[in-house]
């Protein structure tokens, strides 16, 4: 490619939006917490290694096929996901740090001894769970 020598009508994506070829034989809820597995198709979040946590999906999806057979939509930003519990649990002292995937809807402190992927930043803790931004 060279250089422009003029106006180029450059495609964009919308942010916070995404479609995701589905894992065959996946269900993802609407409302989950969605990863990548090694190969690029959308999973429900799972303490798995080598995930990439994209956000929330926008509504349920049933691939009862092969993988890619159908699509996800799946939306980034800052999403509340339930806290683990006990020493995983995330506190206001994790504020800004990362935190790990544990399911489709939970969050830890830890990467549990490096057997979870990363589930995106804490922006806040209350009392219904752990508010964290989609890293994606």
């Amino acid at each position: 490619m060279t250089a422009l020598t003029a106006a180029r009508n450059t495609p964009a994506m919308m942010p916070g939006a995404s479609s995701h070829p589905v894992k065959g034989a996946t269900t993802l809820f609407a409302g989950a917490l969605a990863c990548l597995s090694a190969t690029g198709f959308a999973i429900p979040g799972t303490p798995a290694l080598n995930l990439i946590a994209v956000g929330r999906v926008k509504k349920t999806v049933v691939n009862a096929g092969a993988d890619g057979d159908v699509r996800a939509e799946i939306e980034s930003g800052v999403f509340r996901w339930a806290n683990s519990a006990s020493a995983d649990a995330i506190t206001r002292a994790e504020i800004g740090d990362d935190c790990y995937v544990v399911d489709d809807q939970t969050v830890a402190k830890t990467d549990g001894s490096g057997a979870r992927s990363k589930a995106g930043r804490i922006v806040q803790v209350d009392a219904q769970g752990v508010w964290v931004r989609s890293t994606l």
